[in-house]
């Protein structure tokens, strides 16, 4: 019994299944007309309460616009705004740090190798250069 009590306390939302189970229940006929009433009277209020406070929201909306383009500001101005916050965020981050140092540290890397592999090509093309000059300008060695 206490586990069915405490579940009547509960203060999370309905969720799914709960939703179609409290939906398909049909609770009028436990109720007396004096309450049934009473219900339906705080029904009427809510809706009214609900859209009063879409207009008041509604309202609101319009005046921030109006108050936005006063300041000059505009959806690209925000969305500027937003890219160059979100960048940042991003750039201060110490997943983008580490992976830009490893990045760096992998790019000098490749730099150096390639400077490397370049080296070795010049150098052997100026062995072959040498080699051929060389022959050229040494007719007894090229009839061997």
């Amino acid at each position: 019994m206490e586990a069915q009590a405490q579940g009547l306390l509960e203060t999370e939302p309905l969720q799914g299944r709960d939703e179609d189970a409290v939906a398909s229940a049909d609770f009028s006929s436990m109720l007396s007309e004096e309450e049934k009433e009473e219900l339906k009277a705080e029904l009427v209020q809510l809706e009214d309460e609900i859209t009063t406070l879409r207009q008041v929201l509604s309202a609101k909306e319009r005046h921030l616009v109006e108050i936005k383009q006063k300041l000059g500001m505009n959806l690209m101005n925000e969305l500027k705004q937003n890219f160059s916050k979100s960048w940042h965020d991003v750039q201060t981050s110490t997943a983008y740090k580490k992976t830009h140092e490893t990045l760096s540290h992998a790019g000098q890397k490749a730099t150096a190798a390639f400077s490397n592999v370049g080296t070795a090509i010049s150098k052997k093309f100026g062995d072959m250069s040498y080699s051929i000059r060389h022959s050229i300008s040494m007719p007894a060695m090229r009839r061997k």
